[in-house]
């Protein structure tokens, strides 16, 4: 085992010394991006009610947030709430919104005992007040975290971020001569954590689903069968084993 590895394994490790000598934290990924999918099709399997299912999927985040930050993760990304979300039922809406308060507000100090910096991208402004304000009050709270930072995609979408990307461009009065693909990506929602490495999507499918659609240009691509509820900090590392034997050419 690897000193690095060694660094990483502890009495609080969720890993066994034995899952942690597959795995090479210099070889792994600085920023994930996960797609979180099957909630829906988690509660529709076991007969409740879909909200179960969405909170099922929270307290995964967790268990994955912590695994992540473990395995040297810097910045995880997740797909909470896309911008299409909003023609689901009003009521699956309204109660995803209700979870989401209660997540931010209900997780705020295991957040800060685990080093976790939450953040959030996307178009914010059409949040509920509520929301918005445990948004806030956890950001700050948790603003000293260095462990890893744990972004959430809230009303968010990649051609909506573009979109809003060009609209502050052309209010900046850019010259296009000078719009270069960094300072392009200085304009989007993601500039301070950079492109994600790794992009996971659980339950099976083969899409991207309008996430993060300029940053995973040179990503590596993950597809887990495990519904979303059911993927666990193991899962995570076999998926980190799978991306570091892998040979990155980055377009080259």
């Amino acid at each position: 085992m690897s000193a690095s590895t060694l660094e990483l394994c502890n009495k609080s490790s969720i890993f066994s010394d034995e899952e942690l000598s597959l795995f090479d934290p210099i070889k792994g990924p600085k920023h994930i991006a996960i797609i979180m999918d099957g909630n829906r099709r988690w509660a529709k399997e076991k007969g409740v009610p879909s909200m179960l299912g969405h909170w099922e999927g929270a307290e995964t985040l967790t268990d994955v947030t912590k695994g992540a930050a473990e395995l040297g993760v810097k910045t995880l990304t997740v797909y909470a709430f896309s911008t299409e979300n909003w023609a689901r039922p009003a009521e699956e809406v309204d109660d995803l919104m209700k979870l989401f308060e209660l997540y931010l507000v209900g997780k705020k100090e295991s957040m800060i005992h685990d080093g976790v910096r939450l953040d959030a991208i996307g178009d914010l402004s059409f949040l509920p007040k509520n929301v918005l304000a445990a948004l806030d009050e956890t950001r700050k709270a948790t603003a000293h975290c260095e462990k890893i930072n744990l972004v959430l995609a809230l009303n968010y979408g990649g051609r909506d971020e573009i979109r809003r990307a060009v609209v502050k461009i052309l209010q900046d009065n850019v010259d296009p001569a000078s719009l270069t693909e960094d300072l392009f990506s200085s304009y989007l929602d993601t500039s301070r954590f950079g492109d994600p490495d790794f992009l996971i999507r659980t339950s099976g499918e083969m899409r991207v689903s309008n996430f993060l659609l300029w940053q995973i240009s040179y990503a590596e691509i993950f597809s887990s069968d495990v519904l979303w509820p059911d993927f666990s900090s193991k899962h995570l590392l076999e998926a980190l084993i799978v991306y570091q034997n892998r040979n990155r050419k980055l377009g080259g």
